[in-house]
């Protein structure tokens, strides 16, 4: 973060999937640095108790469910004025296991979320964004993963749909610019980020110790991945500082990419 100044100041903000791991963390970041924060999840319960502990609002949402998208997306228009920056962040993780044992249920579950909630996402933060008077446009961030830029053979429903998330980030990018809406939107690419969802991960696993140094030995920075260092990524990406970006693959993946 950059000291004394707030880098959302007076920005309106939506992040689904906010009520724990990297969401959550994304979520303080930005009401640490002056955005009025919505948190959008399907763990109600959770998410009253994040969203009253960070100072946000907090709303229910099925990301699969289109007309949940549209009462959101309403509501803060009508109550807070605007919609400047959405992430599409919640999803679910691997299942199915590989090509020879992953079944369609896997794939239609896997879909649904990570592939469905980001493009009705996208769709509606679109309408919403739009209507932002120029040059205002808003910031759109996809929360993809290092698995929808190179192969991996345990989870290829996992794989399909965080490549499906990066292939719609540069089809709405282009969209946008091409239309003239001032609406930037780019996707982030963790690697394993030390949240609850890989911490069951690794607490399932025969030998969790060695899963875990294995995933630690990966990165050539040596180490995990932080839900911080994934938030300030997706700061910059809803800031002012990147105004000159869209489209892109922010990698958050301490080198894995680059070897």
């Amino acid at each position: 973060m950059v000291a004394g100044r707030e880098r959302l100041n007076g920005k309106v903000a939506l992040i689904t999937g906010g009520a724990s791991g990297i969401g959550r963390s994304i979520a303080e970041t930005f009401v640490e640095q002056g955005a009025r924060v919505v948190i959008a999840d399907i763990d109600a319960d959770r998410g009253r108790d994040v969203a009253a502990a960070l100072g946000a609002t907090f709303e229910v949402l099925d990301v699969r469910d289109e007309a949940g998208w549209e009462r959101v997306t309403t509501d803060m228009v009508d109550d807070l004025g605007r919609l400047d920056v959405l992430v599409n962040n919640a999803g679910t993780g691997g299942a199915g296991g590989s090509i020879e044992e992953a079944g369609v249920d896997d794939w239609d579950r896997v879909m649904d979320i990570n592939g469905k909630g980001v493009f009705l996402g996208c769709k509606y933060g679109v309408a919403a964004m739009k209507a932002n008077a120029a040059p205002a446009g808003g910031s759109i961030i996809n929360m993809s993963s290092i698995a929808g830029l190179v192969g991996a053979p345990p989870i290829p429903i996992y794989s399909a749909s965080k490549g499906a998330v990066r292939l719609l980030t540069k089809s709405v990018a282009l969209h946008c610019a091409r239309k003239g809406y001032g609406i930037r939107c780019n996707s982030v690419h963790p690697s394993y980020t030390d949240t609850p969802m890989v911490d069951r991960m690794i607490d399932g696993h025969h030998d969790p110790d060695r899963l875990r140094r294995s995933i630690e030995a990966a990165a050539p920075l040596g180490r995990m991945g932080e839900p911080a260092d994934v938030a300030g990524a997706a700061l910059y990406l809803a800031s002012d500082d990147s105004a000159f970006v869209t489209g892109i693959e922010l990698t958050v993946d301490g080198g894995i990419c680059a070897m």
